[in-house]
């Protein structure tokens, strides 16, 4: 029985021992490789970023286009699909030879 308690204890000194050479390497190696501290510059206070939805709806604003009534029928559409005639806004040109409501 003495026996066996002492090949334990002689296990566990050599582990002990294997492990504690392995953290002091550990320590040399990230000592020896580890960079100076850099001085950090004061942080700025800073708006909280945008929300998705405010981003989202920022996008949107952005990429909006301006919207016409037709003189005709009262539809909006986008400016860009615009057919001008008697210096009004239509939504097509039906719409345009078609007298206005």
């Amino acid at each position: 029985m003495t026996k066996l308690i002492m090949w334990l204890v002689l296990v566990f000194l050599v582990i002990f021992a294997i492990r504690s050479k392995i953290r002091d390497a550990q320590k040399r190696y990230q000592q020896q490789f580890r960079q100076p501290p850099q001085p950090q510059p004061q942080p700025q206070p800073q708006q909280a970023p945008p929300t998705y939805k405010a981003r989202a709806a920022a996008q949107a604003a952005n990429d909006a286009e301006v919207m016409l009534q037709c003189a005709h029928c009262g539809i909006f559409y986008p400016a860009s699909e615009t057919v001008q005639a008697n210096g009004r806004d239509y939504c097509s040109a039906a719409h345009a030879a078609l007298p206005s409501a």
